[in-house]
């Protein structure tokens, strides 16, 4: 029985989107290996910690050997782990392309190779990674060519892992959120960052966990950027001026 519940990992999972993705987990009866910098242990059996640098090879290594010695199994990998800071191109400092690298594109490589080899082995699984609205829609307010340069990566490794992966029973996917409520954005903020969307509004932690939970489910989607920002990706709007 205890290899029946199916299993997620999911990376930068102590704040914000990360731990809305692993509680909605919890909800769905997945027993869930959680991962972050300064993640803390979690009371819930069913939910095992594991503290670590995404960027660092030998997280991935203990993530997964910890869900296979704990769990048995690895259904669904959700890579969330991810860093923003919006400067002008110029003013980005050596250091800053470091970290951005290392967390955005280095993590995302250590923790999927690893959840690949397990999951071709097991016939089955599925590969979810959060980008950003801003790969496919630049926006003039928002100078973030950092993210564009790493979660574009990511955007195009999706498709091209959804193909290599295609008849294997894994499959591999993507959201790409607009500006979502988190404590990343102060609620002061919050009014000219919602004018930034079409919709009118910013997105809710609950909006990007719906639709990870729908592509986890969607047996049939692979290679899909599922877009969840409030039509930002499919055109611009007039924002009007006071």
């Amino acid at each position: 029985m205890s290899t029946e519940q199916k299993v997620a990992v999911v990376t930068g999972a102590s704040q914000g989107i990360g731990a809305g993705i692993l509680q909605a987990f919890r909800d769905r009866n997945y027993r869930v290996v959680a991962t972050s910098r300064s993640i803390k242990p979690a009371s819930d059996t069913d939910i095992v910690t594991v503290q670590g640098d995404v960027g660092v090879a030998d997280t991935a290594e203990r993530v997964f050997r910890t869900a296979l010695d704990r769990f048995g199994r690895v259904d669904t990998l959700v890579n969330n782990a991810g860093i923003f800071m919006a400067k002008p191109f110029t003013l980005y400092s050596p250091n800053d392309y470091v970290i951005y690298m290392s967390t955005n594109v280095t993590g995302f490589f250590h923790m999927t190779q690893r959840a690949l080899e397990f999951m071709g082995k097991q016939g089955r699984g599925h590969v979810v990674t959060i980008t950003t609205s801003l790969v496919d829609q630049p926006m003039s307010s928002v100078p973030a060519v950092l993210a564009s340069l790493s979660k574009g990566a990511l955007s195009a490794a999706t498709k091209a892992l959804a193909i290599e992966y295609a008849k294997t029973g894994v499959r591999i996917n993507a959201v790409s959120p607009g500006i979502i409520k988190t404590p990343m954005h102060p609620p002061e903020a919050h009014q000219a960052l919602a004018a930034l969307h079409p919709m009118g509004r910013m997105g809710e932690v609950s909006d990007v966990v719906d639709a990870v939970l729908y592509l986890d489910g969607a047996k049939f989607v692979t290679g899909e950027t599922l877009h969840v920002d409030g039509g930002q990706a499919a055109g611009h709007h007039m924002v009007q001026s006071a």
